[in-house]
């Protein structure tokens, strides 16, 4: 199978390597060049592709993996891009995390050259791209799905089918959200109940084992925040601002008021602002140490505690 990528981030570089793991000949593509170097050299069969149209002409697949919607749509509209260079009968496979408005835009003009779109969103972090082990989110017409699937099943260990083209897209933005609340709400607890007067190990312990324990402070928290570890995950601060941002956006254009959503776009736009954009996504928990003058970092001691209470 003739299969070109495009993107070669913390995710695509993954994607791409599994593909051409599974079999298939793979041409890859990035704007910047080290990143196709690296990879090519890292991965025999790969081919390093000059251009977008490069790895897309004569392609039977094309999977984009990209920051965002401005980005997808630059690839497949844009001068050289997708709607120009692939062929008829081809399918395009995007899994950046996107506006479920534009992928439906891009998939109507894709389908006026004959080339079928599915979006397809991922989650599983880097650890999961480079397992093949990502759950991956697929929305589009039924039959491109089934006639996806050797590539779909090269990226990721669990497939979910949602429906018609964007609903992929709505899946995964619903998800992130729910993720990024939740960290958002933990730390906003974990200061407050500081300033309040409690020390951190104590209120991590108390709400660790009771109703409001969640994997974000049980697990999460442990192994970033309170380690002061806000490098080396590969899902950014910034990132996470705009899959949040296009939730809410997406929300409005349905006429509906998201409250929690639209509180956790703003501490994350906060967190940019205040330049800590380019770290994980944890680093959010800065925005409410600066808010109530409190550090959320415990000892290695301590946290070796809570994790032996957390595991009985």
């Amino acid at each position: 199978m003739q299969v070109g990528f495009i993107g070669l981030g913390h995710m695509g570089q993954h994607m791409a390597h599994n593909l051409s793991k599974a079999g298939h000949q793979v041409a890859v593509y990035d704007v910047r060049q080290e990143s196709i170097d690296s990879l090519v050299a890292r991965t025999p069969g790969l081919r390093a592709g000059s251009s977008v149209a490069d790895v897309a002409t004569g392609a039977d697949f094309v999977g984009t993996s990209l920051p965002g919607p401005a980005e997808v749509e630059a690839v497949v509209l844009g001068p050289g891009g997708l709607r120009e260079s692939m062929k008829a009968g081809a399918i395009y496979v995007d899994h950046s995390t996107n506006s479920p408005t534009t992928v439906r835009k891009l998939a109507a003009a894709l389908a006026e050259k004959g080339i079928a779109m599915l979006d397809a969103p991922v989650s599983g972090g880097e650890r999961g791209s480079q397992a093949g082990s990502l759950s991956v989110m697929v929305g589009g017409d039924q039959g491109v799905w089934d006639r996806a699937q050797p590539e779909l099943q090269a990226v990721g260990g669990k497939l979910f089918y949602c429906g018609p083209i964007g609903t992929g897209s709505v899946v995964k933005l619903c998800n992130n959200t729910a993720a990024l609340a939740a960290q958002v709400v933990v730390a906003e607890v974990l200061t407050l109940g500081m300033k309040a007067g409690v020390d951190l190990k104590t209120l991590t312990s108390v709400i660790g084992v009771s109703s409001g324990r969640s994997p974000t402070l049980t697990n999460a928290f442990p192994n970033t925040t309170f380690k002061r570890k806000f490098e080396g995950f590969g899902f950014t601060a910034a990132l996470s601002a705009k899959d949040v941002r296009l939730a809410v956006e997406m929300a409005h254009d349905l006429d509906l008021k998201v409250g929690v959503a639209e509180q956790v776009a703003a501490d994350l736009k906060e967190a940019v602002e205040m330049g800590v954009g380019g770290l994980d996504f944890n680093a959010v928990s800065q925005v409410h140490e600066r808010r109530t003058g409190t550090l959320l970092q415990l000892s290695e001691e301590d946290i070796a505690d809570l994790q032996k209470l957390f595991n009985q």
